[in-house]
């Protein structure tokens, strides 16, 4: 293992209901919606499996008892762990609620439903050995399409967050935020003597500007949490596997009429140039 990722702790955010993708999300979740032919929340684990980091925790509340029986794979066995929320905590209450997890770690915070493809090795070594000696957080950039629903930052001469425009009409940029992180311990101190915060982006974010270091992802990265993001996806080279053959989820789940309700969708709305899923 590298050395680098020796204390990380990884926690993904997949507990959200996904009301931008109904009826989609009506029978299916949204981390679990396909990305090609597997679901979005396992590339995520493909990457952490192939850097050899094992200590991953994952939310759950929406379609929680389908997300779990993707879990309880062989290949997710000992390494994996979740955690059932029956009221949503936000992001920040959910990392105050796992904090013995990870207290003691530099925490990779992700919202699972984000399709991102860049090298996380080096945004962790970033993080590790190039961010100003200041900077506690180091928050993923991209460039945005669509600026007016992200939120969009800006940055100092060191390259450190020093303003939000959090989806505003006219933003100054399309620099966005890509809601994912490296955030170290002392950070994660401070939330949990913290009371009534809910929110990372607006509780805890704004108390560590001129703290945040950036790294930019020039590769891919979408919010799949719309059709036409989600179409986009479709598009969009993929990773190579770390498990060379299908188990039996894997095999039912290309059978899922999720698939079907996704293309029939894509016919009424009148989405051209998709692949099939």
């Amino acid at each position: 293992m590298d050395s680098n990722f020796k204390n990380l702790s990884v926690l993904l955010l997949a507990a959200g209901v996904g009301s931008r993708l109904m009826p989609l999300t009506n029978s299916w979740p949204k981390c679990l919606m396909p990305i090609g032919k597997k679901p979005l929340l396992e590339y995520w684990l493909n990457i952490f499996y192939k850097l050899d980091i094992n200590k991953v925790m994952v939310n759950l509340h929406y379609k929680s008892e389908i997300v779990e029986s993707f879990l309880q794979r062989d290949r997710f066995k000992d390494w994996v762990a979740s955690d059932f929320e029956p009221v949503l905590l936000g992001t920040a209450g959910t990392l105050k609620k796992h904090m013995p997890f990870f207290l003691n770690d530099t925490l990779l915070l992700i919202h699972a439903d984000n399709w991102s493809q860049c090298d996380i090795s080096s945004f962790i070594e970033s993080h590790s050995n190039d961010r100003p000696e200041n900077c506690l957080i180091t928050m993923m950039t991209f460039h945005s399409d669509q600026p007016s629903e992200c939120g969009i930052v800006e940055l100092d001469d060191q390259n450190r967050v020093i303003k939000f425009h959090e989806k505003v009409q006219n933003p100054p940029s399309n620099l966005a935020n890509a809601a994912v992180y490296l955030i170290e311990p002392e950070v994660l101190r401070w939330i949990d003597n913290k009371r009534n915060i809910s929110d990372f982006s607006n509780d805890v974010l704004p108390n560590f500007l001129g703290k945040i270091a950036t790294w930019h992802n020039d590769n891919i990265h979408r919010d799949i949490g719309t059709l036409k993001n989600l179409q986009k996806a479709q598009l969009d080279k993929k990773p190579n596997d770390a498990w060379s053959s299908p188990d039996q989820w894997e095999l039912d789940f290309h059978q899922n009429p999720i698939h079907g309700q996704i293309k029939i969708l894509k016919s009424k709305r009148g989405v051209s140039k998709c692949q099939d899923f």
